[in-house]
């Protein structure tokens, strides 16, 4: 597997983390949890732009 497949697989893997994190935050009454999972999914938007720009990069550099 190349460093781009890799990069491809970790991003589709931090996408559906950050899909789940947004479900939890919806889905739960508790505040102090609901928060948490805001949090959380504020992170992960964080990682999948890294892993995005870096994906680029690596297009743009490789062409």
């Amino acid at each position: 597997m190349t460093v781009k497949q890799d990069l491809q697989k970790a991003l589709a893997s931090a996408e559906a983390a950050l899909g789940n994190y947004d479900t939890f935050a919806q889905s739960t009454q508790d505040q102090s949890a609901k928060q948490m999972f805001q949090q959380m999914s504020q992170d992960m938007r964080r990682h999948c732009q890294m892993l995005r720009d870096r994906l680029d990069y690596l297009e743009e550099t490789t062409q």
